[in-house]
C-alpha cells in the first residue's frame, strides 16, 4: 500500500477500504507517514468527504492506535469531553 495512491484515491473520489484507512492511521502514528503527506490527505478528505463506513474504519482505526480504558466498572454514562478516544461510551 502506498499513501501517495490512497491520497490520489480520495482525491478522486473514492472510498477508502477499511485496511487502507488502518494503513494511513498506523502509518502516521508510527511516523512512517510524514505530516505533509497527511496533511494532502486531509485535505483531499475535506473536499471529497466521508462516508459513513469510513468514518466508521477512522474511529475505529484511531481507538485501536492508543490505549484503551475499560471503563465498564463505573456505572452511567461516560464521556470523554477531551476528544481522546471515541467520545461516549455506553
Amino acid at each position: 500500500m502506498n499513501i501517495l495512491q490512497l491520497i490520489d484515491k480520495k482525491k478522486n473520489g473514492q472510498e477508502l477500504l477499511c485496511e487502507e484507512i488502518n494503513f494511513v492511521i498506523k502509518g502516521y502514528t508510527t511516523g512512517i507517514i510524514p505530516d505533509y503527506q497527511i496533511s494532502a490527505f486531509l485535505m483531499a478528505i475535506y473536499f471529497q468527504s466521508m462516508s459513513i463506513s469510513e468514518i466508521l474504519f477512522l474511529i475505529e482505526a484511531m481507538i485501536e492506535s492508543g490505549e484503551v480504558y475499560d471503563l465498564s466498572g463505573i456505572p452511567g454514562f461516560k464521556v470523554d469531553k477531551h476528544s481522546s478516544g471515541a467520545g461516549l461510551v455506553w
